[in-house]
């Protein structure tokens, strides 16, 4: 006997858990289910471990066009405002300084020419240009040991979020999960989606269940799930997998180094880690894996199905793969994975942000890093660096590569729409009501300002009041030079 229900989400990640909230906490969708094979949400992916914890705005990552900046700025925002909001406490999140280190002339020009002439210093208000003084006041460690006369540039913000995604997600399932009609099935691998005269039957390995929609946020699962019901033909994953590097407490924020357009994945960064202030993390590390998750030997089949196998596939992968830039970066991240040669071979990578760590410093994260599904189109043989939607009759498949985790909300408020086309516009999204509770509550410049000129009255107001308050000395004794006093205010 099957379970019947409006909506079923396939994936308990960042992606599915950001869904089902939207759809549980504003629209009147009566009854939607949640199935994750994982017996906890956010244990793949988004787990703080692996990922590198930012909540990228695109005020720093210099991969990024303007337009795309500004299609991941509103999703940052929305996520900023939840955090804000729901997390004052600072448990599943905290907020440093972050800039983007340019090294050298080059860098530096680079740097200046991206905030003066391309638009980014007009967009992202908070975001300043500051040479070494500034820098060694905010990261010494930036500073300490470079050589004096090498040209230091920075763009840097506060708004350095560094995030627990894992936290995040279980903290949307835990709003989502006190609305009527919401259900939530950990442990529970779904076998197969297939499509009916009257909805879908998802087949799972605890129990059935028959659904009017399906949205799939499975990650590079995803694309698997959408080739079986004869999807995304033209579409295989490149799976890269990210490793990191640990060291102690040497950065107070987030420093980023310039990034390269054809390798977004590749700008090593420096982090303090969210939860433990005495430890920075460096990387990450890119490696291609055959396989849809770290470690999981399973997967490696999955991607079997995925990849395809078909020329096309192949063709795709040779020419991506023989790329000028991309195949030795490929060869020389195989190398950090071997053990004391490769945080040597890496050690060059950490010192550009932190010129005085030495190999000793550094160390492997061991059982730190996911898989990011690149996504390659097979029709044009190249890399496609955005996230991919792909739209049924009733089903969705949400495939989600970095920035996933940071546009989580945004992706959420598209899928909704979809969601609801489905039912032919039988319900509604508040999305007055959603964006109430989120990115309503992310602060900008104006709010910062009003909150440093209350403060500074507040302060002020209450100095007077201390000084209204002084008790008078009646019995103190008349001072025949008093002409001669410096006055009181002098001391101010």
């Amino acid at each position: 006997m099957s379970e019947h229900t409006d909506l079923v989400i396939v994936g308990g990640g960042i992606s599915g858990a950001s869904l089902l909230y939207a759809v549980a906490k504003f629209t009147d969708v009566d009854d939607v289910t949640l199935v994750e094979k994982e017996r906890e949400i956010a244990a793949v992916n988004s787990h703080r471990t692996n990922n590198s914890q930012t909540l990228h705005f695109g005020d720093i990552e210099t991969n990024y066009t303007l337009e795309k900046a500004e299609e991941v700025k509103e999703g940052a925002e929305l996520l900023a405002g939840y955090l804000e909001g729901t997390d004052p406490d600072r448990e599943m999140h905290s907020k440093r300084s972050k800039m983007v280190l340019g090294v050298g002339d080059e860098e530096a020009e680079k740097l200046e020419e991206r905030y003066h002439e391309n638009g980014f210093g007009d967009l992202f208000p908070k975001l300043r240009e500051i040479g070494r003084e500034e820098i060694a006041e905010l990261e010494p460690k930036v500073v300490e040991g470079r050589d004096p006369d090498t040209r230091l540039t920075a763009l840097q913000t506060p708004d350095g979020y560094v995030v627990d995604y894992g936290a995040v997600a279980k903290s949307f399932v835990e709003n989502a999960r006190a609305e009527d009609g919401v259900s939530v099935h950990l442990g529970t691998a779904v076998e197969s989606v297939d499509e009916g005269r009257d909805g879908f039957a998802v087949e799972t390995d605890d129990g059935d269940f028959e659904a009017d929609a399906v949205v799939v946020a499975a990650g590079s699962h995803s694309l698997q799930f959408a080739k079986e019901m004869g999807y995304g033909e033209d579409m295989s994953l490149l799976p890269v997998a990210g490793s990191f590097f640990l060291a102690d407490d040497l950065l107070n924020g987030k420093v980023y180094t310039l990034q390269m357009k054809k390798l977004p994945f590749a700008a090593v960064h420096g982090d303090a880690d969210v939860h433990d202030d005495g430890v920075t993390r460096f990387g990450p590390t890119a490696k291609l894996v055959p396989a849809l998750e770290r470690g999981e030997l399973s997967t490696v089949s999955d991607f079997a199905d995925v990849f395809g196998f078909s020329p096309a596939s192949v063709l795709s992968y040779v020419d991506i793969l023989s790329d000028r830039i991309l195949f030795p970066y490929v060869v020389r991240n195989l190398v950090y994975d071997i053990p004391e040669i490769g945080k040597r071979a890496f050690l060059p990578d950490v010192q550009k942000v932190v010129p005085s760590v030495d190999a000793d410093d550094i160390e492997r994260a061991k059982g730190y890093g996911g898989v990011r599904p690149q996504i390659v189109d097979t029709e044009n043989r190249e890399l496609d660096m955005g996230e991919a939607k792909i739209t049924g009759d009733g089903v969705l498949f949400n495939i989600t590569p970095s920035p996933g985790a940071s546009t989580a909300l945004k992706n959420a408020m598209t899928d909704v729409q979809t969601v609801l086309d489905f039912f032919d516009a039988d319900h509604e999204f508040d999305e007055a009501a959603f964006r109430e509770a989120t990115i309503e509550h992310f602060p900008r410049v104006d709010d910062e300002d009003a909150e440093a000129d209350d403060a500074a009255e507040a302060e002020g107001d209450a100095a007077e009041a201390e000084g209204d308050d002084a008790p008078e000395d009646d019995d103190a004794p008349e001072d025949d030079d008093a002409d001669d006093r410096v006055p009181a205010e002098a001391d101010d």
